[in-house]
């Protein structure tokens, strides 16, 4: 008979001895550096579930966000850009439009047309920062102030969500003239009394914030939303001076009455709808003439 003091059998538990390749779906937080998975974030409107830390949307998803289901109808989406000044700098603009297009799956950096905010109708126009980092150039303009006029012919509140690094510079001063011609369009609105609500997401920069995303009669911001004219870095080098802390951001901002709300994303549809009620359902309701009463 034969004895075996010492025996292995083979491991039943499968070990691989590499990494297999590919995304497992966690991600760690670039502001409190915990590691979430992209379910969560997800499911929290891409925000962090542990810091609250608010990462970009893309319009599509912002629209989805904010707008009832399937309401929104898109306008003007046949005005597409074009490169009128043959510009080039590390490569043709032309050639930056389309790989644009194809990396935001939309034909310029702002989407806008009519939707239900809240069940009330209202005019929308949501920025896309994976189109040219949100740049606005003259198709931006001419579609913010066909949708501007659209809603002082309709009578209807104008919501518009900005996410921008400013004006493109591959137009020039066609870009720069978007400028003026978008607030010269909502004074229009504003002598009408139409109301405009302005939302601003990180980051709203540049020619975007120097005109019709600070005139709204609300503006609200994201927490901790980037929101200048010109970046910190640059700011610091022109005055040779360090900006103080949380400088250009939504919290210092709100302190010092550059805007007048900060709403968490998942709470912002609700406030928005409230905003949207208190300006024109509630107008109609109370500020009527006296002698109607």
């Amino acid at each position: 008979m034969r004895l075996f003091l010492f025996s292995r059998d083979k491991p039943k538990i499968k070990v691989e001895t590499t990494k297999a390749d590919g995304f497992s779906g966690w991600l760690k937080c670039t502001h409190c550096h915990e590691m979430i998975h992209t379910n969560e974030l997800a499911q929290a409107l891409n925000c962090c579930p542990k810091c609250s830390y608010h990462y970009r949307l893309s319009a599509r998803e912002r629209i989805g966000m904010l707008a009832d289901e399937n309401s929104l109808v898109e306008m003007f989406d046949e005005i597409r850009p074009v490169d009128t000044l043959s510009f080039v700098d590390t490569e043709p603009y032309e050639k930056r439009l389309q790989e644009a297009t194809k990396k935001a799956q939309n034909t310029e950096a702002i989407i806008v047309g009519k939707c239900l905010i809240g069940g009330h109708p209202t005019a929308l126009g949501v920025f896309d920062f994976n189109f040219m980092a949100g740049s606005m150039g003259a198709v931006v303009g001419e579609r913010l102030t066909r949708l501007i006029e659209y809603a002082l012919e309709n009578k209807l509140p104008l919501v518009i969500v900005s996410a921008s690094g400013g004006a493109r510079m591959q137009e020039s001063i066609f870009s720069l003239m978007q400028m003026a011609k978008t607030a010269a369009a909502l004074a229009k609105l504003h002598e009408a009394q139409i109301p405009f609500i302005s939302i601003l997401t990180n980051p709203t920069s540049g020619g975007v914030t120097a005109s019709f995303a600070s005139l709204g009669d609300i503006i609200i911001a994201e927490p901790d939303a980037l929101i200048c004219f010109a970046g910190p870095r640059v700011v610091e080098q022109v005055i040779r001076q360090k900006l103080p802390p949380g400088a250009q951001k939504a919290e210092f901002l709100l302190k010092h009455g550059m805007i007048d709300a900060i709403v968490k994303r998942p709470d912002l549809k609700k406030k928005l709808t409230h905003f949207i009620y208190f300006l024109t359902q509630n107008q109609r309701d109370f500020l009527t003439d006296p002698l109607d009463r």
